[in-house]
């Protein structure tokens, strides 16, 4: 079993002097996967992938990311209350009443521990504080771990929010919220950020 199960971390708002290195940590482990186009081939995309300072800027859009006792930042992930800010060739604006998740990101060496399914299961906890009937997040073949996770917690293929990025197809992912219930929460006080099944 991971060391890392028992890594004491927590999930909060980025500080802006945190942006820099949350925006590198994001561009290193997209372009590390394969299958994933390199940034030579969508320098665009990695531009704003870098660019956490521009995407915070955003009212609609929180960057979240997870940071251990000891001031490292272990993960990173995108919260937009407002899918009409999300991007995605503005398929995701197509559900009502939805919340998004993006960019989301685990420091390579940091994997095994959960902490990619505790940031998403943070976002999923502030969309419903926000009465969010969705939640939408995309994601790649090139991203297999991502994408079984996101299947484990719940959330459907939804092909009418695909779309392409270039040569790379991107494909959508819903989670209902009204349907599925409080499947899963952040415990605010569990030092490390664990999820929890809740009953």
């Amino acid at each position: 079993m991971s060391l890392l199960r028992h890594f004491k971390y927590s999930i909060r708002k980025a500080y802006p002097a945190e942006f820099s290195l949350l925006g590198e940590l994001t561009v290193d482990v997209y372009a590390s996967l394969p299958g994933m186009p390199s940034v030579v081939e969508q320098p665009d995309y990695y531009g704003l992938l870098r660019d956490v300072a521009m995407r915070a800027h955003n009212p609609a859009n929180s960057v979240f990311t997870a940071v251990s006792d000891s001031g490292e930042l272990l993960g990173t992930v995108n919260f937009f209350a407002d899918m009409s800010q999300y991007g995605s060739e503005r398929a995701g604006s197509l559900i009502s009443n939805a919340a998004g998740i993006r960019y989301l990101a685990v420091k390579p060496e940091r994997r095994g521990g959960g902490i990619g399914r505790s940031l998403t299961a943070y976002c999923i906890g502030r969309a419903r504080e926000l009465g969010k009937s969705a939640v939408i997040l995309h994601t790649t073949r090139a991203m297999p771990t991502a994408w079984a996770m996101y299947e484990r917690m719940g959330f459907q293929r939804c092909a009418e929010i695909d779309f392409q990025q270039g040569t790379l197809e991107v494909f959508g992912f819903r989670l209902d919220l009204v349907a599925t219930g409080p499947l899963f929460t952040v415990t605010p006080g569990d030092p490390r950020c664990s999820v929890t099944r809740a009953e």
